[in-house]
């Protein structure tokens, strides 16, 4: 079937739409979408994380120290060195398929992960409303949008009531754009065309009935996805991680030009000087760290899912383990967020049965955000509702939402929102009596003694109103008061206790709401919370950008804030240096989830919120989060360890074997050999993504620290070439070793070390008092009484061994075991100062 639209579709009639795309104003049949989405297939928006075993494969061999060594294993055939070739490809053999089988099996886990966190449209099916995926709605599908939906596809509007979009990813435009029914020119830029909706927008008040036009690849989203693919901020460790590169390619480059050069300036072989020259820059770089990075971020995702929380952004874990402050709203988070309501009440206070039935009218026929007010209205009192003739939704500026209705006595609005929204549209009480200033104090003061109760209020509204085509927020005026709604929502067992953990990790709770700052002040007394300053948002709105940047560490609670505000709350707080995490759920929290370095939303939060966070919860729950937080230190500290353990060892010993191999008549060890050390020592480094980490070492927010690293490298590398010494003059003075028993012996040391230094800088406690993860002690155990064998091995006279005696390998565990009890002395001092 080939559906083909007008180009200018915006500027066709929707009647005309619809019968060209065969569908209709109750949608398509089940049927037909499903043969539709088989014939263009799932949209590419919707499929952008499938897994690929290709995608994988070149991870592994695009790293530019694999191109080099290939290079020199080319270069080494090219000069007929059969044996150095083979060695050097069987390595970058076993480097690629260690990294890959770690890597896919990592991704197929986080693609099952994701696969949880899927966005749904609400679309017409055989005449009902059903939920499908986002990537199975296709062009002729009926959508409904309402307040918070991402929208699924480009689409034209059929109905519309106030409906307003962030266009902001497509146009650039920040402020909301409405949108309504109707035809515009066919000239009209994409900003100009109110009569459309797009893919990769948000509907951020109203609703919308729309009907699909182009979807996948045919959006212009896919059209334009070049200029829109913005790269995302380099999160903290991302910057540490690139700071960390330059600091590695610049040592390597430095030593393959020098120890190249020196050995040719003193006759030696150009090939194999060059073999040398790349194996020792290999061996200096943690060529796995890629690997290792992702297995570890896998690992995270894995264990935060089984905790209940499911990662969206992975290089968003080490930031939500960075996060020294976290800002939430109150309800669901710090209360249960199950509002009961506790009454309906005119406006001297009263029981007022008539206020319930308006509000239960106006929620059981408003069709815009839903919330968690409306339902414990609804389960108060279910009304018969009158037929509704228009809706003016809700939204976050007004703060109210109005429904109007036919009654016997004529058309009538009824209003409920914010009391100081609805009583300041209010001409007078519904007894008729003028709302002068006297009746607002009094009216006020009950509203202010009720919130010190802690309890949350809206307020209700009515008039009578003339029949007519179309409403307005202009209409909102001259309302009678009829008083209030009150609600209960009891603080969560258990969120006292969980601010005390999160404060022991070091992490800030900060309470930015909407709601007043009294029921705001009752909440935060309830659950024991220190208030040390509050701020308004009419407050907020005095100070400027700089008196704000001073102002909010400071301030525990902002109150009564609207949405542009939370986000400049979040940009002051990170630009005072924190790193800060914000926990949202609707759709006016998506500005500050944008803006903070870390995000967090619910399972049940509204599709943008959903979309926008880093990390979505399965349930609001302050201990949950901190699980979050503790993970993802875990997973930044065992990134760090490999880092530590492998840079350092390996410093010391490729200084030691370039400086000795200027001094010795014979290349300290061969390319080959060089290689295989590095490869068996990084065996156990597969273990290190489900290390045990130290409570300690996750007690503070962790933060690449590039001076820290460079002292322990130094410190380290040079402990690890003052043995490497005393290696060469038991070698050469105590055995009078030649250049085959050399290269074994110092092998043998070498590798030796370099396994057994993981497991004792891994802790900063003693390392017999810290117990490793299983994996990576067994593969170490493994690894060390492999070593002394390997000279003992079938073909091990191939790459350059020879069969050492026993008093040789004593020597060699004497010092392996000398070493190991220097850098425990050595780690107690460099960790002094930290600890």
């Amino acid at each position: 079937m080939s559906l083909r639209v007008a180009h200018a579709y915006w500027s066709v009639p929707a009647v005309e739409l619809v019968a060209q795309l065969q569908s209709s104003p109750e949608g398509l049949s089940s049927a037909d979408a499903a043969r539709r989405l088989g014939e263009r297939g799932p949209s590419a928006h919707g499929d952008r994380w499938a897994l690929s075993r290709l995608r994988v494969l070149l991870r592994q061999v695009r790293s530019p120290l694999l191109a080099l060594l290939i290079f020199a294993s080319v270069l080494s055939a090219a000069m007929r060195e059969w044996s150095d070739a083979t060695i050097v490809l069987a390595i970058v053999l076993a480097t690629v398929v260690i990294g890959y089988l770690r890597e896919y099996r990592a991704d197929r886990a986080l693609d099952e992960l994701r696969a949880r966190v899927q966005t749904s449209a609400l679309v017409l099916r055989d005449g009902r409303e059903v939920s499908v995926p986002h990537g199975s709605v296709v062009a002729g599908d009926v959508v409904r949008l309402a307040a918070g939906s991402l929208v699924p596809a480009d689409a034209v509007v059929l109905e519309a009531s106030d409906c307003f979009l962030s266009e902001s990813a497509l146009t650039g435009e920040s402020f909301p754009v409405q949108k309504q029914p109707g035809e515009v020119p066919a000239s009209a830029p994409m900003s100009a065309r109110t009569n459309c909706v797009f893919l990769g927008t948000n509907v951020r008040s109203g609703t919308a009935v729309c009907l699909v036009v182009a979807a996948g690849e045919a959006t212009e989203f896919a059209q334009i996805a070049t200029r829109l693919i913005h790269r995302a901020p380099e999160t903290d460790f991302d910057r540490g991680l690139r700071n960390f590169g330059y600091l590695l390619t610049s040592a390597m480059l430095i030593m393959v030009v020098l120890v190249f050069a020196v050995h040719v300036f003193l006759g030696d072989p150009p090939a194999e000087t060059l073999l040398f020259s790349v194996a020792l820059a290999v061996g200096l770089s943690p060529e796995l760290l890629p690997a290792i990075l992702s297995v570890n971020l896998a690992r995270g995702a894995q264990v935060m899912a089984r905790r209940g929380v499911l990662v969206r952004r992975l290089n968003a874990i080490e930031n939500l383990g960075s996060m020294n402050v976290l800002c939430t709203d109150k309800t669901g988070t710090l209360t249960e967020g199950n509002m009961r309501l506790e009454g309906a009440y005119d406006a001297e206070g009263a029981p007022s049965p008539p206020v319930l039935e308006d509000a239960a009218v106006n929620a059981s026929l408003q069709t815009g955000l839903k919330n968690p007010l409306d339902e414990a209205i609804l389960a108060a009192h279910r009304p018969e509702s009158p037929p509704k003739i228009a809706e003016i939704p809700f939204d976050f500026v007004r703060r109210r939402l109005s429904v109007i209705v036919e009654r016997p006595a004529g058309a009538v609005m009824i209003t409920k929102g914010a009391f100081a929204n609805v009583i300041g549209a209010c001409a007078r009480t519904s007894d008729g009596a003028a709302l002068d200033a006297a009746r607002v104090a009094g009216i006020t003061a009950k509203y202010e003694e009720w919130s010190r109760q802690g309890v949350r209020m809206l307020a209700v509204a009515t008039r009578s109103i003339a029949v007519k085509p179309a409403y307005s927020r202009a209409d909102e005026v001259d309302l009678s008061f009829a008083g209030f709604l009150t609600f209960l929502d009891q603080p969560k067992p258990g969120v006292a206790v969980a601010l005390k953990d999160l404060d022991r990790l070091g992490v800030a709770v900060k309470v930015i709401t909407g709601d007043n700052r009294l029921v705001a002040a009752h909440v935060a007394a309830m659950i024991g919370m220190r208030v040390d300053r509050v701020l308004t948002g009419a407050e907020l709105d005095e100070l400027d950008d700089g008196a704000l940047r001073r102002l909010a560490p400071m301030t525990t609670m902002f109150v009564e804030v609207d949405p542009n505000q939370k986000e400049r709350i979040i940009l002051a707080l990170r630009r005072a240096g924190k790193v800060v995490g914000f926990l949202g759920d609707g759709v006016n929290d998506a500005p500050a989830m944008h803006a903070a370095d870390t995000s967090l939303s619910v399972d049940c939060a509204v599709d943008v919120a959903r979309e926008t966070a880093d990390f979505v919860l399965l349930e609001p729950d302050l201990d949950v989060i901190r699980g979050g937080i503790e993970e993802g230190r875990r997973t930044f500290v065992n990134t760090m360890k490999y880092i530590l353990t492998t840079t350092s060892a390996n410093v010391g010993n490729m200084i030691s074997m370039a400086a000795a191999s200027f001094v010795l008549p014979f290349l300290p060890l061969l390319a080959g050999q060089i290689l295989l050390n590095n490869l068996l020592s990084d065996v156990p480094a597969i273990g290190i993504a489900d290390d045990l980490v130290d409570p300690e070492l996750v007690s503070r927010p962790p933060r690449w620290d590039m001076g820290f690293i460079g002292r322990f490298m130094a410190g380290f590398g040079l402990l690890s070439s003052l043995f490497d010494v005393v290696t060469f003059g038991v070698l050469l003075v105590g055995f009078h070793a030649g250049a085959e028993l050399f290269r074994t012996g110092w092998f043998i040391e070498s590798l030796m070390t370099e396994l057994v230094i993981a497991l004792v800088i891994r802790t900063w406690r003693p390392f017999y008092k810290s117990r490793p993860g299983t994996l990576l002690l067994w593969t170490s155990l493994l690894m060390l009484a492999l070593t002394p064998v390997i000279p003992f091995l079938p073909l091990a006279d191939r790459l350059g061994f020879t069969p050492v005696p026993a008093s040789l390998l004593l020597a060699m565990f004497a010092i392996t075991a000398m070493y190991v009890g220097a850098t425990e002395l050595a780690k107690r001092w460099f960790y002094q100062p930290t600890a």
